[in-house]
């Protein structure tokens, strides 16, 4: 520890040193234990405290959201790039990046939009906690096989936004 702590050597070249002999040397043995001391704080932490599980479950949720999105955008072949050349894939996957950043960036925008105005802080703090929650990422109101409606009877979220003013009654 103190060839690392004066920096004479790096920790892998420790590690490499210690797993180098034939039986397991035993301060190898002893820092991989302490290295349990994290993970184990973690699980007990995790077990005792019911935010830090619903904290952890809804920014598992978001990840989820994100993938789901990945998913309706490349619907065709089972979500698989079937093509001869390198390229390809590569154009493909830039178009379907392409898309999905559009539909978060149209959703960032709209909820933005109403944010700013809406008047009743009750319903603006609603709408915060939507957006934390993962609200930027809804695709539903955009049809990704053709025309997209975005009438004002299509255009609603998970907590009763309708469509900007600005574009109400407009199909995209």
């Amino acid at each position: 520890m103190t060839t690392i702590k004066l920096k004479e050597a790096t920790a892998s070249q420790r590690f490499k040193r210690l797993n180098s002999y034939s039986r397991q040397h035993p301060l190898s043995h002893a820092l991989k234990e302490f290295g349990k001391v994290p993970t184990s704080d973690f699980r007990r932490r995790y077990t005792d405290l019911l935010e830090l599980r619903q904290t952890i479950e809804q920014q598992l949720n978001k990840g989820e959201n994100a993938h789901k999105l990945a998913r309706a955008v490349s619907f065709g072949n089972n979500q698989e790039f079937l093509s001869g050349e390198k390229i390809e894939p590569e154009i493909a996957e830039g178009c379907q990046r392409l898309l999905k950043n559009a539909i978060i960036g149209w959703n960032s925008l709209y909820l933005t939009q109403k944010i700013a105005e809406t008047e009743r802080d009750a319903r603006r703090q609603e709408v915060l906690v939507a957006v934390r929650q993962g609200a930027v990422v809804p695709w539903q109101q955009i049809n990704l096989h053709g025309e997209s409606d975005c009438s004002d009877a299509k255009l609603q979220d998970a907590v009763g936004l309708h469509a900007p003013e600005i574009l109400a009654g407009h199909a995209v």
